[in-house]
């Protein structure tokens, strides 16, 4: 070999070196897989590397996988990193699949998904939500704690078998990051701590303030494209058995007609859908806010206005889920089956008692300062479908609690009415008018389990009830800056404010079940005020 072409090779070797380095590079999974949009027969994992285009799902019906399908990578910055997205199809519904990614030499673990029933299958199913965990620079693990400690060792505890066998999905009503707009937060103080709950069962997040509408939050996520074409994925709804769940953003910029036109139409559909017997609603801001008075949105009255309209209308009660302010709390409207539920915190410092401006609502009846999650168990129950929520506590800074169950509240898809109650007294008598305590018969149901959950009293000056001149809605508990204002009260009789003398009055009570079915309203009971009330019995009284 002469020198002229030796020296020709070692050029070109120089010249190739780069480029073979660079493709040499082995990429390295970052963000482990995860589980995006379910259906019964199609799933998406996502999951990132550092480099490399290559995006590639193996799975089976085993661990020995056998299938093969490729997807699409995307860049999430300006470095090498990519995300990857692949979507698998074909799949039998309520079927316990295996699956890992690859990339290049990069290779997963061997995971687990089982995909969802339909809802004509009646199968029972469990769902977490929880919001607001980005992280505390003061306890920077709790995310991680809430996951491994909270909800894994929760399903290890009380069930048997795998945890995609006893848990549908994760919703999360935002605040996921402190600043959404840091790459590296996403990493880090999302998808880390939640990486073994994340790979086993879809998570479905809407966006709070603290994603700031960043590019992270929609490259990273890949949820429904049902909502308005516009606004691509900030709002969306899913089906999980015979339970809709919809997805909002209550941010600022997207507070608009066009969002509450469609919540209007998928609303509609839900309607006529017999599928459907339960609606899930999440968005990041609170109408009403006990702990944080500053963190309250009109915006979200306006969709809990029209929550409460469709499930008075239809029969199907709904809940309405969000964060933003770090602690929990559980309400119920007075005249519709819907819940208001706070699934905050699962990681941000927590909102305390006298930290902040604070109210006691009348819809209110659980308000707690700590660290926890919320589990949801749907049962389809053959023609009598219901479902249950129960709060699980990790405690705060100054109490440690361990998954301790600390509320609970099931609601049946079809009214159970209690006996409807009796007004006992006063009735077809004379009264003073400072000095009046209705009183009617204890409660009763024909449903074993039901307990007297509240009662509401009204005052009217004619029998129509047109134009109240008392109206009292107590509830049989009000949990608020640790103490329960409503205890030992039996919720059977009222006291009433100073009345007008010489005057003919009505009242009727109606009693409701802790499971928010109401009874009927008393038959109205008549009495009249006395006249020429002395001062002295005024000031007596």
């Amino acid at each position: 070999m002469t020198r002229q072409i030796q020296l020709s090779i070692l050029l070109m070797l120089l010249l190739g070196f780069p480029a073979a380095a660079q493709q040499n590079t082995t990429a390295k999974i970052t963000i482990k897989p995860y589980l995006q949009d379910a259906t019964p027969h199609s799933i998406k994992v996502m999951w990132e590397t550092s480099s490399g285009e290559e995006s590639i799902v193996e799975w089976g019906t085993s661990p020995k996988l056998g299938n093969k399908t490729k997807g699409t990578a995307f860049p999430i910055n300006y470095s090498d990193a990519r995300v990857h997205e692949v979507s698998l199809a074909d799949l039998e519904r309520l079927t316990m699949y295996y699956y890992r990614v690859r990339t290049g030499k990069a290779v997963s673990e061997i995971y687990q998904f089982k995909t969802p029933p339909f809802a004509r299958d009646e199968q029972a199913f469990q769902l977490v939500a929880m919001s607001d965990m980005q992280i505390d620079d003061g306890k920077p693990d709790k995310f991680a704690e809430i996951v491994q400690d909270g909800v894994l060792t929760y399903l290890q505890n009380e069930f048997e078998g795998e945890v995609p066998e006893n848990l549908a999905l994760v919703m999360i009503p935002g605040d996921l990051v402190t600043d959404g707009g840091v790459y590296e937060q996403w990493n880090e103080h999302f998808f880390t701590p939640a990486q073994d709950l994340f790979s086993q069962v879809p998570v479905y997040p809407v966006p709070g303030n603290h994603e700031r509408n960043s590019q992270y939050f929609f490259k990273y996520f890949s949820l429904p494209r049902n909502g308005s074409p516009e606004f691509d994925e900030h709002w969306w709804y899913k089906d999980y058995g015979n339970v809709r769940i919809i997805g909002l953003d209550s941010n600022e910029g997207y507070r608009n007609r066009t969002q509450l036109g469609w919540l209007d139409e998928v609303l509609a559909k839900t309607r006529e859908n017999d599928s459907i017997d339960f609606v899930f609603a999440q968005l990041h801001h609170p109408h009403k806010s006990e702990l944080w008075l500053a963190g309250e949105e009109d915006f979200t009255g306006e969709v809990v206005k029209k929550l409460e309209t469709f499930s008075t209308e239809t029969g199907k009660p709904s809940i309405h889920f969000f964060g933003h302010t770090h602690g929990y709390s559980r309400g119920q409207s007075r005249d519709h089956k819907h819940l208001w539920i706070n699934v905050a915190t699962a990681g941000g410092n927590i909102d305390y008692w006298g930290e902040f401006a604070q109210q006691n609502y009348d819809e209110f009846t659980v308000t707690q300062d700590e660290y926890g999650f919320v589990m949801v168990e749907v049962d389809p129950n053959q023609g009598d479908p219901k479902f249950t929520v129960k709060r699980f506590s990790q405690g705060n800074e100054n109490l440690e609690r361990e998954n301790e169950l600390r509320d609970s509240v099931t609601v049946w898809r079809f009214d159970k009415k209690p006996s409807t109650p009796q007004a006992i007294s006063p009735k077809n008598t004379k009264v003073n008018p400072f000095n009046i305590m209705l009183k009617a018969n204890a409660f009763s149901s024909d449903l074993a389990s039901a307990e007297h959950g509240a009662s509401h009293w009204q005052l009217a000056t004619t029998g129509d009830f047109k134009e109240p001149v008392f109206d009292s809605w107590k509830q049989f508990e009000d949990w608020y800056a640790y103490q329960d204002l409503q205890k030992d009260d039996d919720l059977t009789d009222e006291k009433l404010r100073k009345l007008n003398e010489n005057t003919t009055y009505f009242w009727r009570v109606r009693y409701r079940d802790k499971n928010l079915n109401w009874s009927e309203w008393s038959a109205p009971a008549r009495f009249t005020t006395e006249g020429q009330i002395s001062s002295q019995t005024e000031e007596e009284e």
